[in-house]
């Protein structure tokens, strides 16, 4: 065998030895158990690279809450407890009814927690893959106005959440809910190219979502691998949208440059209905 050989068999053996420790060392705490004199963990709702996420009680406030949990097998890491340390102290800068408020912080027994209001909604990613939820055109661009909304005030606020994703989205009564800031960053001092940079990767992420929810209505027949740009049949303003949110011509530059095509794709929309 040779050196290279070895080496590859070597770390694949740790890898085996991370994964077996990540195992036993990251097990949920069972349901019924109490965090902190007054949090009843009634389920495990989610579980990130990161993080474990319970529904509780608080039977303190008689209040539905969410608890996240730095995972135990990452307590060591400098960086993940910095990261978890952060979205905890980006989420106490926000106040907003779409977004979750910061409760309180816990550090029992080596366990780092922090409480959250509950929001009540379903996970966009599971309405779409299990409740076989679509989005027409129109829909797909209402759902980017509330996200850019969202995001005007995240901005606003100098955060850039860095990781917008449907599975990051709540539904509820056509209301739309922004979780997971365990990537977010806080840039009030920062030089302005970096901030453009992270604002314009936001909007990227904003072109991904309404790319995603556009699809949402294709019907696939062709085993042919097409751009969307030919797969989708779609407004030219909402395409003149959607190019630049994905950076494929000029970038945004504020939200509110998004905003004014956004109405623009809108309005065709109307126009094509009213025809």
């Amino acid at each position: 065998m040779s050196i290279y050989g070895k080496e590859e068999r070597t770390v694949s053996i740790f890898r085996a030895i991370r994964k077996v420790y990540q195992f036993f060392a990251d097990r949920p705490f069972k349901k019924g158990t109490v965090l902190n004199g007054h949090y009843e963990i009634l389920r495990v709702i989610g579980a990130g690279s990161y993080g474990i996420v319970y529904q509780c009680q608080d039977l303190i406030a008689n209040e539905i809450r969410v608890v996240k949990q730095l995972r135990p097998s990452k307590r060591r890491s400098k960086k993940e407890v910095a990261l978890f340390r952060n979205e905890i102290s980006v989420l106490r800068t926000l106040d907003h009814k779409n977004i979750p408020k910061l409760v309180e912080t816990i550090s029992t027994d080596g366990h780092l927690f922090y409480v959250m209001d509950f929001l009540k909604g379903d996970n966009l990613e599971e309405q779409i893959f299990l409740g076989k939820k679509t989005f027409i055109e129109v829909e797909s661009l209402l759902v980017l106005g509330h996200l850019l909304e969202l995001l005007e005030y995240l901005h606003k606020q100098h955060i850039y959440h860095q990781d917008l994703r449907i599975p990051n989205i709540l539904i509820s009564n056509k209301e739309l809910f922004l979780i997971d800031f365990g990537l977010a960053k806080s840039s009030s001092h920062d030089r302005q190219e970096n901030i453009l940079e992270m604002k314009q990767q936001d909007y990227y992420d904003l072109g991904e979502i309404l790319l995603y929810l556009l699809y949402t209505t294709y019907p696939s027949k062709s085993k042919k691998a097409l751009p969307w740009t030919e797969e989708l049949s779609l407004e030219k303003e909402t395409v003149y949208l959607l190019k630049r949110l994905l950076q494929l011509e000029e970038p945004y530059i504020t939200t509110s440059e998004i905003s004014k095509d956004l109405h623009a794709a809108l309005q065709a929309n109307k126009r094509r209905e009213e025809d």
